[in-house]
C-alpha cells in the first residue's frame, strides 16, 4: 500500500462515508448493498481515484469527456458514470467511454449517444435528469414518462431510471421533498418501464437524507476526496 498520506485521508473519508450509508439505510430498513457510491471525481488525480477503487468502490463519475477519457486510460476496474450535461458535440465520446450515462436529456445529444452506442452494437445504461429546482437543466416533472417512453424506445438506449440535482441545501433535511419527489416520478415510470429501478440522487451534504428516500446511486466527490475551489464543486 502506497505511504502517501492522502490515501489515508480518502480511506478515512470513505469510511465515514460508508458508515453514513449503513446508518440511513438502518433507519429507513433498507440493506446497505442496495445504495451504490459513485466517487464524483471531478478535478480528482487519477491515482486517488485509483485507491477508491482498490478500496472496494467501482462507481467512478466524470463530468468531462476529456476526464473520463484519462481516468479510463489510467485506472483498470472502474465503472464509469458521465454526470456531466450531454452535449452534442462530445456525445459521440460519452457513448464510446461511458458504461453508464446518468444526465440524459431527449433531443439531438441523446440522439447522437444512441447512434453512437448501436453502432458499437451497445445498449447504454441511462438515467434521465429530472429538473425540480427549476434551473433549465433537465425534464420537467410533468415531462418525464414522455421522457422514460422515449428512452426506453430509442436504439441503443436502456432505460434505468431517473436523476436530480436538488439547490445546495444550508440543511440536508431541505433535500428531502426533491428526492421524496423523483422517488414517486420513478413509481410512475415503472409502472411501464419495471425494468428502470435506479435512483441517482444525493451529494455531500445530503446523501443520507437521500438514502433514507430510496437513493440507489449517490454521488460523492467533496465528502470523499476534500474540497475543490467552488467553480468545481458543481454535482458532488
Amino acid at each position: 500500500m502506497s505511504d502517501d498520506p492522502r490515501r489515508a485521508v480518502v480511506a478515512s473519508n470513505l469510511d465515514a462515508i460508508q458508515r453514513t450509508i449503513a446508518a440511513a439505510c438502518s433507519r429507513s430498513g433498507r440493506d446497505p448493498s442496495t445504495v451504490r457510491l459513485v466517487a464524483a471525481a471531478k478535478t480528482v488525480d487519477p491515482r486517488e481515484v485509483a485507491w477508491v477503487v482498490e478500496s472496494g468502490v467501482p462507481d467512478i463519475g466524470h463530468n468531462y469527456v476529456r476526464e473520463l477519457r484519462a481516468g479510463r486510460s489510467a485506472v483498470p476496474g472502474a465503472t464509469w458514470h458521465f454526470i456531466g450535461t450531454l452535449q452534442s458535440g462530445s456525445a459521440n465520446q460519452v457513448a464510446d467511454l461511458a458504461d453508464v450515462v446518468e444526465t440524459l436529456v431527449p433531443g439531438n445529444a441523446m440522439r447522437r449517444l444512441a447512434r453512437r452506442a448501436a453502432g458499437s452494437g451497445r445498449r447504454l445504461p441511462a438515467l434521465v435528469e429530472v429538473d425540480l429546482a427549476g434551473r433549465g437543466t433537465g425534464v420537467a416533472p410533468g415531462l418525464v414518462p414522455e421522457a422514460a417512453d422515449e428512452v426506453a424506445a430509442t436504439e441503443g438506449l436502456e432505460l434505468a431510471g431517473l436523476m436530480t440535482l436538488p439547490p445546495l441545501p444550508a440543511d440536508p433535511e431541505e433535500s428531502r421533498p426533491y428526492f421524496r419527489r423523483l422517488r414517486e416520478l420513478l413509481s410512475e415510470v415503472a409502472l411501464r418501464h419495471p425494468a428502470a429501478t435506479e435512483l441517482s440522487m444525493g451529494m455531500s451534504l445530503d446523501y443520507g437524507v437521500a438514502v433514507e428516500e430510496g437513493a440507489t446511486m449517490v454521488r460523492i466527490g467533496t465528502a470523499l476526496f476534500g474540497a475543490r475551489p467552488p467553480a468545481d464543486q458543481g454535482r458532488t
